[in-house]
């Protein structure tokens, strides 16, 4: 079923720096109109990004955003996402989009780390649904879902794609909030820790 024009999606997106990814979640409607924002951090190498995703929708507490889209699953320089985790917590389908073709993460992680950390990260990766190929206008694009099958999904991000954009709105808004916000806690400093902004146990 497509989306109505009033229809809300909850975006996600990253802009990473040295020690840490701004996160930015932005509820934005079919028609283009950005209602929130929130924010929250994650460790650069970490494995807080999780958290820090489920810490952005709790706070903002809106149930009628339908969906949740995430752009990519590896911010913050390998801090891989668990698309499942965030999905039970939102309780609402989760379309993961990236925007370049990948033969994958599990030889680069194998290169950048070893032991528990690895361990831990290719659990999470390797536990992530399959990445599939969408078209949308003139943009090719790679989705992983959970919730919601790849026909739907792809529905949901027309719906939310301005034309003439490269990416849906609710990413393209909450990358560049979140680019903002990064920043200006760079020039002025980060406030609390990771672990108050994200949840991260």
């Amino acid at each position: 079923m497509t989306p109505k024009p009033g229809s809300r999606a909850v975006g996600i997106a990253a802009s990473d720096g040295p020690e840490y990814s701004q996160l930015c979640g932005a509820v934005v409607r079919a028609d283009r109109g950005a209602e929130d924002f929130v924010f929250a951090r994650c460790t650069t190498g970490g494995s807080d990004a999780t958290a820090a995703c489920r810490s952005l929708l709790d706070r903002l507490d809106r149930p009628d955003a339908r969906w949740v889209l995430v752009a990519g699953i590896a911010p913050a320089w390998f801090n891989v996402i668990d698309l499942d985790a965030v999905s039970k917590a939102a309780d609402r389908p989760v379309i993961a989009v990236a925007f370049e073709a990948s033969d994958g993460l599990e030889s680069a992680l194998e290169e950048q780390f070893s032991g528990d950390a690895l361990k831990r990260r290719l659990e999470t990766y390797r536990a992530l649904p399959p990445r599939e190929q969408l078209v949308v206008g003139d943009t090719e694009l790679w989705v992983r879902t959970v919730g919601i099958d790849t026909t739907e999904a792809a529905d949901v991000l027309r719906t939310f794609w301005a034309e003439g954009s490269s990416r849906p709105e609710p990413l393209r808004v909450a990358k560049a909030a979140a680019r903002a916000g990064r920043q200006q806690a760079e020039r002025f400093g980060w406030a609390g820790d990771p672990a108050e902004e994200s949840d991260d146990n």
